[in-house]
């Protein structure tokens, strides 16, 4: 059998301090071959994952730097992975690192045990890959998403919902089902009614902090189309259409390698292939879906089109690109700039619009680039909007 030790040695630089917790790791380990390929499959858009099938390798990892949590299989060694979860939580020192713990389903005992015990979230095998992401997601987003319960009702149902329905597209794309189209309309309605009504700035502040940076991205991206449509007077399904495809614009992302997907550096030519096949990936899982409107395919399929036709994945350009195309491309690069992620702070709005202004007209267009800057100013006079 192999062992799996060897964790990414680039997600180690300047974390080798003990108790030093790097945001986007995860360890996982079983002693279940099959179990933890398919679980760092699961997650690898998601976080950087390392394997482990030997309880003695991760300890000595969990010596160098603390995870943001800990996928702990049943099936581990002669003990089994609910003794090493008891030893685990004797350890002062990694108590407050959050557990999901996988059982089958009649091992009751294993399921009681772990599920008593401290910052330990229990699954139940077989279980959904949306369960797992949300099991992980409850533990390491639960002083974030706790705030939402604050929030005023429309807002909260918004993040909730979105999130719910973003996650389960996971499964969707693992069993090659089509999207439920109208589950994600219906999850977005609350977000169209905030923005109509001008109550969405805490939309955008309840996701700062969030560590699923692909669902942030598209919360964001949803927002921002629905408030640009809402200045430029779109109404009606066309409204739902901005949200949808907001939200739905980069659900090809699930299939790039989180090494990928959240490099700090430049990409070089092979991973910059790998990158942009999130479009079509996006694309070919779109196409399956029954009475889906043209408007949220062409959000996730030409936002990454340039005026010049030097974008991709189709290289169109002038009139090739109608208004919805050029509304999302300023949206997504504007998002893009200002999103925190776990290797960059947030750039300012004001920062944003002198890059995106630098750009020039063959890449962004101007007259709808105006149209945006306008409806900044007219937010960020009231509250700060990223």
């Amino acid at each position: 059998m192999r062992t799996y030790v060897l964790f990414n040695e680039a997600a180690l630089q300047g974390e080798s301090s003990l108790g030093k917790t790097n945001k986007t790791d995860i360890f996982v380990i079983s002693g279940n071959d099959k179990h933890l390929h398919d679980v760092s499959q699961a997650l690898m858009s998601f976080y950087v994952v390392h394997p482990f099938n030997d309880a003695g390798k991760l300890s000595e990892a969990l010596e160098l730097f603390h995870p943001t949590a800990i996928v702990i299989d049943e099936e581990l060694g002669a003990s089994g992975g609910l003794k090493f979860l008891q030893n685990f939580r004797k350890i002062p020192r990694w108590n407050l690192i959050p557990v999901v713990f996988t059982a089958k389903k009649g091992h009751m005992e294993q399921i009681q045990v772990s599920s008593s015990s401290s910052l330990v979230r229990t699954l139940v095998k077989p279980y959904r890959f949306s369960a797992l992401l949300k099991a992980i997601s409850d533990q390491v987003n639960a002083h974030v998403e706790a705030q939402w319960h604050l929030m005023e009702p429309t807002q909260k149902a918004a993040l909730e919902n979105t999130l719910s329905s973003f996650n389960s597209v996971a499964d969707l794309i693992a069993d090659g089902k089509p999207l439920p189209y109208q589950d994600i309309q219906s999850s977005c309605e609350p977000l169209v009614t905030a923005v109509q009504s001008g109550n969405f700035k805490d939309l955008l502040q309840g996701v700062r902090g969030h560590d699923n940076y692909s669902y942030v991205h598209s919360l964001r991206v949803a927002t921002f189309l629905s408030l640009f449509g809402n200045h430029l007077g779109v109404k009606g399904d066309d409204m739902s259409i901005l949200a949808t495809g907001g939200v739905l614009h980069d659900v090809g992302k699930m299939m790039i390698p989180h090494q990928v997907l959240n490099k700090p550096g430049r990409l070089d030519d092979d991973e910059l292939v790998v990158m942009r096949s999130h479009v079509t990936e996006t694309i070919d899982f779109l196409d399956n879906t029954p009475g889906l409107p043209r408007g949220v395919t062409i959000i996730a399929g030409q936002h990454h089109e340039k005026i010049d036709g030097t974008g991709y994945p189709y290289g169109l350009k002038g009139k090739e690109l109608n208004e919805l195309a050029r509304m999302a491309a300023i949206i997504d690069v504007f998002s893009a700039l200002t999103d925190r992620r776990c290797y960059k702070d947030p750039m300012s709005p004001v920062k944003a619009m002198e890059i995106m202004e630098d750009m020039g007209s063959g890449h962004l267009d101007q007259h709808f680039l105006l149209a945006f800057k306008e409806l900044l100013l007219d937010a960020t006079s009231e509250s700060n909007i990223h």
